[in-house]
């Protein structure tokens, strides 16, 4: 099973790393609402894209993305492993959703984001890295407390009738 579910995350690291491929796919101002807000000042005033287009785009990322990685989670352990309980469902979920995070840190925001010029956007070079110490420090706090929290949350909600 810990195999198994172990597959699930990856998946949705999978799922992860198409949102971000399909969000840069014309250049990486398309996901510019991940960057920081310095970034995200220097391309509106460079005029690659407005403060409006940025909020939208940050909107449509929260609309489809959480709930569709909520849903593909919630298949796997509930629907496909088929989890009873708090404690069956919490240790899937958590499995799951630090794969994916450990793809995120390591993979998107390590490799891809920090070494490669996929995500770099032409007349900011001077503001990289990209992701600071700092943010890593909070990513890193987040993907472990958070997707605790996160799996903790989703399982109490499975098992509340």
């Amino acid at each position: 099973m810990l195999l198994q579910v172990i597959l699930e995350g990856l998946g949705l690291g999978a799922l992860l790393f198409l949102v971000c491929a399909v969000g840069i796919r014309k250049g990486a101002v398309g996901m510019v609402h991940l960057y920081s807000p310095a970034v995200q000042r220097r391309c509106v005033k460079l005029g690659l894209t407005t403060r409006e287009k940025i909020k939208q785009n940050a909107l449509i990322f929260k609309a489809v993305c959480v709930p569709g990685y909520i849903a593909y989670v919630l298949v796997c352990v509930y629907g496909i492993n088929g989890a009873k309980g708090f404690v069956q469902g919490f240790w899937q979920l958590l499995v799951i959703l630090s794969v994916m995070n450990l793809m995120d840190r390591l993979l998107v925001d390590g490799y891809w984001v920090g070494h490669t010029n996929a995500w770099t956007i032409p007349g900011t070079e001077d503001l990289k890295p990209y992701i600071t110490a700092k943010d890593k420090q909070k990513k890193w706090l987040f993907g472990t407390v958070g997707m605790a929290v996160i799996a903790a949350a989703l399982a109490t909600m499975m098992t509340v009738q």
